[in-house]
């Protein structure tokens, strides 16, 4: 579970990690209001569960009352990233000296934690790890001995002396911030020292893990502040294991590594075409599972083609088949539907599809036939609509 900037300062507050005067607002009145508490020149932040918000105009540095309002209706009414914005967070602007990075987050290749600090923050960090990786110390951290001050020490050691201390106490607050609500990632970028020497954290981006949420009753109520997408509603109350992603591919397969696959061969088939969801149907599904599954895609407006990529082992494809076409009478289908069957009773799948002979489903052989078929219709229709 992500949570929302000012959720993630909450936390660190607790722990005693510096920050700047913040006040959450829900409209822009609230907006005006706080920035007039904190002395007028104060920074608007979109809160959003997702990264990007300075590049993309979530993050606005203003000067009067006025100003905030302004900005806190735009990003109120707009959203950002094509996510509902409920909330906004106003923060008292600070003297900024110089910026950093720091995160620790579960490294599951390592089986523990990694730490990193980066003498370059406020940047993609990707980029920095690309273009100048001696910016960035990473040391791995036991789970139960925790990070232990040598670590952040030899973390913090090539920043500016006179930041080393501040840093240090920083990131030692951060462990104990992901250790007592069994994060998965603290993220800072970026953490900051001020002109006066003051070293503090300007956002926070904390992951808590699902897993966890039981033994953390008020992290588990702030699930009800985050917007939900209908789509993803849907099917969950489908029971189907469903993500929203950004493209216009619908992926229906059976299986998590099979529909993780289906994505990657989707993006290398070209044609500018992206997955627009992750759908996995499970091991056995069944004609009802594959009729809802169908209907949840199609009912996502971004979506210009389908594709359906079942290996039949426990699934039979037979079933499939009769669940695709059931579907097909519940909702009328806007969009071409790729089919690729193949394993138990593929054959017979394939038969009841093509006996069925409906206008909108597309056979393909291979699992690359049917991401390229895919990818080339999503293309086909987003030209035709432009």
């Amino acid at each position: 579970m992500d949570l929302y900037e000012h959720q993630g300062k909450d936390l660190f507050e607790r722990h005693g990690i510096p920050l700047a005067q913040r006040i959450v607002a829900t409209t822009p009145e609230e907006a005006a209001e706080a920035a007039r508490a904190l002395g007028g020149e104060v920074a608007v932040k979109v809160q959003v569960q997702m990264g990007g918000r300075g590049k993309g105009g979530g993050v606005k540095l203003v000067h009067s009352p006025g100003d905030a309002s302004r900005e806190a209706a735009r990003m109120l009414e707009e959203g950002f990233g094509g996510r509902p914005v409920t909330a906004v967070l106003v923060e008292r602007l600070v003297d900024i000296g110089a910026q950093y990075y720091a995160a620790i987050s579960l490294d599951r290749g390592a089986g523990t934690y990694l730490a990193m600090v980066s003498n370059a923050g406020g940047v993609d960090i990707e980029e920095v790890a690309r273009t100048r990786p001696e910016a960035i110390r990473r040391v791995h951290v036991d789970a139960v001995r925790g990070l232990r001050p040598y670590q952040a020490r030899r973390l913090t050691g090539h920043l500016p002396e006179e930041a080393r201390e501040g840093s240090a106490d920083l990131l030692s607050k951060a462990y104990d911030v992901l250790a007592e609500v069994d994060a998965t990632l603290v993220e800072i970028n970026p953490f900051v020292q001020l002109r006066d020497g003051t070293v503090m954290a300007l956002d926070a981006k904390v992951t808590i893990d699902d897993n966890a949420l039981f033994r953390h009753p008020d992290l588990a109520a702030l699930a009800d502040t985050f917007p939900v997408d209908p789509i993803e509603k849907r099917a969950k109350a489908a029971g189907l294991q469903y993500l929203k992603l950004d493209g216009e591919v619908g992926i229906i397969g059976n299986g998590a590594g099979l529909v993780m696959s289906t994505l990657d061969v989707v993006k290398q088939a070209g044609a500018e075409a992206e997955a627009a969801n992750f759908l996995d149907v499970g091991g056995g599904a069944s004609a009802e599972v594959m009729a809802t599954s169908l209907e949840v895609i199609l009912s996502d407006p971004s979506v210009r083609s389908v594709l359906v990529n079942i290996f039949g082992g426990i699934t039979r494809c037979d079933l499939v088949a009769k669940g695709i076409l059931e579907a097909l009478e519940r909702v009328t289908p806007r969009v071409p539907i790729v089919v690729r069957l193949d394993g138990t009773n593929a054959e017979e799948g394939r038969r009841i599809l093509a006996e069925a002979n409906h206008p909108k489903i597309v056979p393909a052989e291979t699992m690359l036939d049917a991401a390229e078929l895919a990818a080339a219709l999503a293309h086909q229709a987003r030209e035709g609509s432009a």
